[in-house]
């Protein structure tokens, strides 16, 4: 038995605003001089993101118009506290979740009152009663659903939570599992110099995604055959932490948001570790990386992408997907692996398919769909 994806459902907030736009907003409340301006631009222009969604936006951003009214429009000053931004979250994120959901949901052809277990992700703020409680009673699951939480674990809480849904249906093969993730990155938009927080500023958005999962019987090949049925369906989990890398991903809670942190040494890191895991985790799997024919890899950056490209030798074109979502969308952290698979379902991209992602400590956890 596998887990299965029977539905899988994306949202976005209603307004975008381009990356040029967004380094025209940003520049008054980080930079101090035009050559700090210079550079804030050229960390957006290189950012490989076009436009990012946010839920603090009151409509489009056009004409030198930044139509919002969360952050100060004054310089110098750090912006909302932790505890306004908080509320902010409290007050956007279940929308947007649920959005996702119903969407997952409908496309499974899965009735609310059917979902046995549901399993919520998401590291951009904290609320109780949680994500999960507003989602039992915006989707009017059963009282009795079964929940898990999975915070603050970054780009990869997607696969942390797929994992959940996976211990789900082993001990209960009947079970119909919702997993959400939601994020909303662009509360914490940070103030002041400091050129590793501007590149969080210029790649990070928001978005929610949603998977309904079910068992699936009898499982499908690993080794390239054909899937039993259209359904994507989960045939392994992998993860490896990266020697040495602790300081290299941050996200840490200050007095004015959350505060990431984004060593330059990361695209080094994983070109230097991931090819030799994903190789002997491939293996064990009766598989090489060549006999892969696609890759869902989260775009944390377009020097994370291409590392990845470097690290495993993949062909031309291999990540076009992650390329496009981030140009499109920006990096929504946990969220953003499932916007990929999605629009591979959509286009039927041959399987079998990986998905890697990254995470604080520093994580690398990947995925085998077939």
């Amino acid at each position: 038995m596998t887990l299965s994806i029977a539905g899988l459902g994306t949202a976005l907030p209603p307004y975008s605003i381009t990356s040029d736009l967004m380094a025209d907003f940003c520049a008054p409340f980080c930079c101090d001089n035009a050559e700090q301006a210079e550079q804030l631009r050229l960390i957006f222009a290189k950012s490989g993101v076009r436009k990012k969604h946010s839920v603090l936006l009151e409509g489009e951003c056009q004409g030198g118009r930044f139509p919002q009214s969360f952050y100060p429009q004054t310089t110098g000053q750090r912006g909302p506290t932790t505890g306004q931004r908080m509320e902010a979250y409290e007050r956007a994120a279940p929308g947007l979740a649920q959005e996702a959901a119903q969407r997952a949901l409908a496309e499974a052809g899965v009735s609310p009152q059917d979902i046995t277990h549901l399993v919520t992700a998401s590291c951009t703020g904290f609320m109780a009663p949680g994500i999960d409680m507003a989602l039992i009673e915006r989707l009017g699951l059963r009282p009795t659903v079964e929940r898990t939480h999975v915070g603050f674990m970054g780009c990869h809480g997607a696969f942390n939570a797929l994992k959940v849904a996976r211990g789900c249906l082993a001990a209960e093969p009947d079970a119909q599992v919702l997993v959400c993730c939601v994020e909303l990155s662009t509360l914490h938009f940070f103030s002041g110099w400091d050129p590793e927080k501007i590149v969080a500023n210029s790649l990070f958005a928001d978005g929610a995604g949603a998977v309904v999962c079910r068992t699936a019987d009898p499982a499908p090949s690993r080794n390239g055959g054909a899937a039993p049925s259209d359904d994507w369906q989960l045939a392994a989990f992998g993860t490896v932490k990266i020697p040495d890398s602790g300081p290299a991903m941050t996200w840490k809670i200050g007095d004015f948001g959350f505060d990431m942190g984004l060593s330059r040494r990361i695209p080094e890191l994983i070109m230097r570790n991931l090819p030799g895991y994903v190789t002997a985790w491939l293996d064990r799997q009766g598989l090489t990386i060549a006999d892969i024919g696609s890759w869902a890899v989260h775009p944390g950056g377009p020097k994370i992408l291409e590392a990845v490209e470097r690290g495993l030798k993949l062909p031309d074109g291999a990540l076009n997907r992650s390329h496009e979502t981030l140009a499109e969308y920006g990096n929504m952290s946990s969220p953003t692996v499932l916007f990929i698979l999605d629009r591979m379902r959509r286009e039927n991209a041959p399987r079998p398919c990986v998905a890697l992602g990254f995470g604080p400590g520093m994580v690398a956890e990947a995925a085998l769909f077939v």
